[in-house]
């Protein structure tokens, strides 16, 4: 299992450097940027360590795909917002700005074990199971993606909250497109795992956790009703609307 200590060990140095950046041109550009580059270096330099066969080679594009896009769409937008308020509070501290970037650093780590072990592979072909896995990626690559753009869209345009698209399906259709990309490339890679591999599951398992439970949906959540708990239409909205997996608006 070197070759997890190993991909740890790139992964924070990775981290360390744009946190190093970010800290001294006090720019909050960087931060997402970095979390995508991450991803991008683990897959890039473990397909190319082996074969290029049709199994790593679909792995490979679709962790590179995703990481560029999330990459290039968060990087768009917060040079049309200047600043991401979720760092107003420690981006002047060393070590709580830097606690930040490693913590990033551990999940990017996390979130990677399953193609990471999936890449060490040789000769493998895309199974049955993989093909699924792959759906569900295509899936949350094109829900993710479509609903990103859908509201990047309206807040150029609008200043209250986004209620149309997936929006209307969904209160969080982003988080559930990205939910769905990693259980599907985490079911890609499952027929490959054995024994202790089968611990990748903590992938999907992770991600979801931290979008559903801790980072994503709660504070999103917090500060909607904060901006909007006197809103008649938002109060409807919330109510009718699905707090994440795409469902038809509830009927009154």
């Amino acid at each position: 299992m070197d070759y997890l200590f190993f991909s740890f060990l790139v992964t924070i140095l990775i981290q360390m450097l744009g946190f190093i950046i970010a800290f001294m041109k006090k720019t909050d550009k960087l931060t997402d940027m970095f979390y995508g580059l991450g991803f991008i270096v683990l897959a890039g330099y473990w397909f190319f360590q082996g074969q290029h066969d049709l199994f790593r080679t679909l792995l490979f594009f679709m962790i590179i795909l995703w990481a560029i896009r999330l990459s290039v769409f968060l990087f768009i937008r917060i040079s049309k917002i200047k600043k991401d308020d979720r760092f107003d509070a420690m981006r002047q501290s060393f070590f709580r700005f830097g606690g930040f970037w490693l913590l990033q650093a551990v999940a990017i780590f996390v979130i990677s074990l399953s193609f990471v072990i999936a890449l060490q592979k040789k000769d493998m072909q895309v199974a049955a199971l993989s093909a699924f896995g792959l759906c569900v990626w295509v899936s949350g690559f094109i829900i993710e993606g479509i609903s990103d753009y859908q509201k990047f869209k309206f807040k150029q345009a609008n200043s209250g909250f986004i209620k149309t698209g997936l929006w209307k399906y969904s209160r969080h259709p982003n988080y559930f497109g990205e939910i769905l990309c990693w259980v599907g490339v985490y079911i890609y890679c499952v027929p490959l795992f054995f024994g202790l591999e089968h611990l990748a599951i903590v992938s999907p398992v992770f991600i979801a956790s931290l979008l559903i439970f801790v980072s994503g949906i709660p504070i999103l959540e917090k500060n909607a009703d904060i901006r909007y708990g006197k809103d008649k239409q938002y109060l409807e909205y919330k109510k009718k609307t699905s707090v994440l997996i795409l469902l038809p608006p509830k009927s009154d």
